[in-house]
C-alpha cells in the first residue's frame, strides 16, 4: 500500500490539508499527519486546531510514497524555514518520491531552496515571480517527473484527486468516487 505524508506546519491551509486527507483516506490509502514542531498538536492559519499523527521528528527515517506540502501564508514560510522538512523533503525527492506542493509551499519552500530544479509547477498568486529554479505553468494541477503541484485551495479536489489516481495508478476507482461526491473531474 501506498503511504503518504502530509506535512502540517505551524498556520497551514487546514482545507488545502483536511480535503486531501479526506481524498487519500477514501481511496484507502495509508497517509499520515506530520507535525512540523516539537509538539503533535498544530494551529492552523485560520486558529483551527488539528492534532497530527505523528511529529515529523518521529518520522523522520520512514520513507513515503508521496510528501504533500499544504500551503497558507505562515504554513508555506513555517515548512520553508524548517531545516528537517527541507532535509526531508530532499531525501523523497533524490528517491524519486512525490512531492507535491500546494498553493504557495511550491514557491516558498521548494523554489526559494532550490528544490524545483528546473522542473514545471504551479502555485499561488504571483508568487512564482521571484523565483528562478522552476518553470511556472499556470493551471489548477501540474504534473512533472514526480513533482505534482497545486494552484491552491480553490483547486484542492482537483490536485487530491489527480494525487490519488498518480498514487493508485488507476483513474477509474478515482473518477467513479468523484462521482460518489458529486465532483467532475
Amino acid at each position: 500500500m501506498k503511504r503518504i505524508a502530509v506535512l502540517l506546519a505551524p498556520g497551514f491551509e487546514e482545507a488545502e490539508a483536511i480535503v486531501t486527507l479526506d481524498i487519500l483516506r477514501r481511496m484507502k490509502l495509508d497517509v499520515e499527519t506530520l507535525a512540523c514542531a516539537e509538539s503533535r498538536a498544530v494551529e492552523s492559519y485560520h486558529a483551527v486546531p488539528m492534532v497530527a499523527d505523528h511529529t515529523l521528528r518521529e518520522r523522520f527515517d520512514v520513507t513515503y510514497d508521496a510528501v504533500v506540502l499544504p500551503g497558507g501564508p505562515e504554513g508555506s514560510r513555517n515548512l520553508a524555514a524548517n531545516e528537517s522538512v527541507l532535509a526531508f523533503v530532499r531525501r523523497h525527492d533524490e528517491a524519486g518520491k512525490l512531492i507535491c506542493p500546494i498553493c504557495s509551499a511550491a514557491a516558498r519552500v521548494l523554489g526559494a531552496n532550490g528544490l524545483l530544479k528546473g522542473r514545471r509547477y504551479v502555485c499561488s498568486g504571483d508568487l512564482w515571480r521571484d523565483i528562478d529554479d522552476g518553470v511556472y505553468v499556470d493551471a489548477p494541477v501540474v504534473e512533472e517527473g514526480n513533482l505534482l503541484s497545486g494552484k491552491g485551495l480553490g483547486h484542492i479536489f482537483d490536485f487530491a484527486l489527480t494525487l490519488a489516481a498518480r498514487l493508485l495508478e488507476d483513474e477509474a476507482p478515482v473518477r467513479e468516487h468523484a462521482e460518489h461526491i458529486y465532483y467532475s473531474w
